[in-house]
């Protein structure tokens, strides 16, 4: 990534992440992803126009930065279920990547060619009406929307719901975790990322390892580390939620690392949880002290094993969060699973008020 984009990376301002990819890639493809032993990773191999478009989606609606469709992508997953070889399944987490790259230019010739100038100092910027804003204008001029590369779980590709609890943290060593995670970040790395979203982490152990491989492996590259909860305080494994954050923060300190990460938080979780969460967190800390945070809940619908999901009119929007969790110390706020793009755009808006008045 560019030292443009390195140099801008601190987040001074909220910023607003993509939501649901496999979610939103439904517009695009239908209700072929949930059950797919590689979910949407598939779609990297058989329909690239549908994950850039997914991007664009996004991208269209308010994000500023969109997450790579590498969640779960593996070696062996793609090996297994697609009958690639080793190098051809890396190529194929590279070649995602690129799609990123391909959408964020999209986005961006779009922006020019809507013939809207807008004055900025002495340049002339073009952009469209639905980021017409000094924030957003400010954003690309820095580099934005950035391209984070999404790297999710072990449990995501073992394909037995064990990301949700993070089992394997019981038996795994962290070495075992780490070199298998080691594979795809290098892949992503080498196609060119502005940062890595170590995302849906159910245990401590997992995050722990990766973070310390990261700070003595990787020390340029920045990411955050997202957890999975199953409650208002725990991890899907069962640790505290503000513990495993806590740990996090201070093997971050003491290698003098706390920089390279961007926030720590949680994602694909309920919302009603997020707030109970984050008190425990930073609840009694001065905004000074306040760990910075990311946070990208599910929608609020439940899942159901034989209706599918329910409960969609019942959720609370999840924009109506985004003061409360910005009072909190959330830096990047987004959604996950059941959030389309048109749930993105409350929350940029929300999040676009939010800065102006700071």
């Amino acid at each position: 990534y560019s030292d443009t984009t390195k140099k801008n990376m601190s987040l001074t301002r909220l910023l607003v992440k993509d939501g649901g990819f496999g979610t939103q890639m439904t517009v695009h493809v239908g209700n072929s992803v949930d059950g797919d032993p590689l979910w949407s990773a598939r779609f990297n191999a058989t329909n690239p126009t549908a994950v850039i478009n997914t991007h664009l989606d996004f991208l269209q609606n308010g994000a500023d930065m969109i997450l790579t469709n590498t969640y779960q992508t593996s070696v062996e997953g793609y090996m297994e279920y697609l009958e690639l070889d080793e190098q051809q399944s890396i190529d194929l987490i590279k070649k995602t990547v690129r799609m990123a790259h391909v959408a964020k230019e999209k986005y961006l010739n779009e922006c020019y060619e809507s013939q809207l100038a807008v004055p900025e100092g002495k340049t002339i910027i073009i952009v469209p009406v639905p980021i017409l804003n000094e924030s957003n204008i400010s954003l690309i001029l820095t580099g934005f929307p950035l391209i984070i590369a999404s790297i999710g779980p072990f449990g995501a590709h073992l394909h037995d719901g064990s990301e949700y609890t993070g089992s394997y943290a019981d038996f795994l060593p962290a070495k075992t975790i780490t070199d298998w995670h080691r594979v795809r970040i290098e892949a992503c790395l080498e196609a060119g990322v502005d940062a890595l979203a170590i995302e849906t982490i159910p245990c401590q152990m997992e995050a722990e390892a990766l973070v310390e491989m990261l700070c003595d492996d990787y020390p340029e590259v920045k990411f955050w580390v997202a957890f999975q909860c199953k409650d208002e305080n725990t991890l899907a494994h069962g640790e505290e939620f503000a513990e495993a954050a806590t740990a996090i923060w201070e093997i971050l300190r003491d290698r003098k690392a706390q920089d390279k990460c961007l926030a720590v938080g949680v994602n694909c979780v309920h919302p009603k949880f997020v707030t109970p969460l984050f008190k425990s967190l930073n609840g009694d800390r001065s905004v000074e002290d306040q760990i910075p945070l990311v946070v990208y809940p599910n929608s609020g619908e439940v899942y159901d094993v034989a209706k599918g999901w329910q409960g969609r009119e019942h959720c609370v929007p999840l924009a109506k969060y985004v003061p409360e969790w910005a009072q909190l110390g959330a830096k990047i706020i987004g959604g996950c699973c059941r959030t389309y793009a048109r749930d993105i755009r409350l929350i940029s808006e929300a999040a676009h008020a939010l800065n102006k008045l700071n």
